[in-house]
């Protein structure tokens, strides 16, 4: 079948390789012509996936090219674009088309997930929208190194993304708690920043390994207040993607906390790399529905603190280390 892949960056690229593996007619959308001009001529994106040779069959910067006859759309673009692309998507989309949502991210405007904003822009109905998370770094997927992920949502849809994704090198397991594959998705950035800024304070493995694994219990504890199963934080797209996000060296949300925990501003951090770290704009968003919500979440607020209200680094980590005792178990 046509497939769009909307987004050209290190994810979008990389998810066309097993999708052309499979034999599908893969066209990448990208918004700027001097890239579709380089794609097309070299099969190459180097400035995300340096050395890999891509297999789709064209790209484009018309969204009416792409979505022509398309029987699905993986919107692979940053959390905050998602929206607008939305927006300009719907007068294309085909009835029927099976979405995939890839950004893992919380909408910072009204708090919604993902595949609610699509939902909501592209009017459709929520069986149509699926979420493709889990431990998977792009330039993995690339190399055709061994990896699985997740795709969640009715189970039609889902089985159609598995069959058109699944190869040697790439398993697919399909889940349909879609609320709890991407709250998993989303919340885990968060505690990537976290982790990133103990390992940049030095603060050593144990420290680390103590924000993983009570960063789960947070991820769990707002997950299943918003009708996520707490299963679903125990498999791919949540203890999965956790231990990948902060423990991989190609995380970004690992390096942008490691860059302030050595004492750099994220505002330092962000115009030297051009990194896109989504866990900013999920902190924040997650910290706000913690209190609606009333979770206790204490480590997503130091992070909340130290973005947003120029916390320090030391004086959160004793706050956190020097809150009342608690059960493990207490939830």
């Amino acid at each position: 079948m046509k497939v769009a892949v909307l987004g050209a960056g290190a994810w979008g690229s990389a998810l066309s390789i097993p999708l052309a593996a499979n034999d599908h007619e893969v066209v990448l959308w990208c918004r700027r012509d001097e890239q579709k001009e380089a794609l097309n001529r070299e099969r190459r994106n180097d400035a995300y996936l340096p050395g890999t040779i891509l297999n789709f069959s064209c790209a484009t910067t018309d969204l009416g090219t792409a979505l022509l006859d398309a029987k699905m759309v993986f919107i692979a673009v940053p959390s905050q674009e998602v929206r607008g692309l939305c927006q300009n998507v719907k007068a294309h989309l085909a009835q029927r088309t099976v979405i995939v949502s890839t950004a893992k991210a919380l909408d910072r405007s009204s708090a919604k997930r993902m595949s609610e904003v699509m939902v909501e822009e592209l009017c459709v109905p929520p069986s149509q929208v699926t979420a493709l998370s889990g431990p998977n770094f792009a330039v993995e997927v690339a190399q055709k190194l061994p990896t699985a992920t997740v795709v969640a949502g009715e189970k039609s849809a889902g089985r159609t993304v598995q069959e058109a994704l699944m190869t040697e090198h790439l398993r697919v397991y399909t889940n349909s708690d879609l609320a709890g594959v991407e709250l998993g998705g989303a919340l885990k950035n968060v505690m990537a920043l976290a982790v990133g800024i103990a390992e940049g304070m030095g603060l050593g493995l144990n420290a680390q390994a103590a924000i993983i694994t009570r960063g789960l219990t947070e991820l769990s504890r707002l997950g299943t207040r918003m009708g996520a199963s707490m299963a679903t934080f125990m498999g791919l797209s949540g203890m999965g993607d956790l231990v990948l996000t902060c423990t991989g060296r190609y995380s970004r949300n690992r390096q942008a906390g490691i860059a302030m925990g050595q004492g750099q501003s994220l505002a330092e951090f962000l115009e030297e790399t051009k990194l896109v770290v989504e866990g900013v704009h999920t902190t924040e968003v997650a910290w706000q529905l913690a209190r609606e919500l009333a979770v206790d979440m204490p480590i997503t607020q130091h992070v909340y603190r130290i973005l947003f209200e120029g916390a320090s680094v030391k004086e959160s980590l004793a706050s956190l280390m020097t809150r009342q005792g608690k059960d493990e178990w207490h939830l």
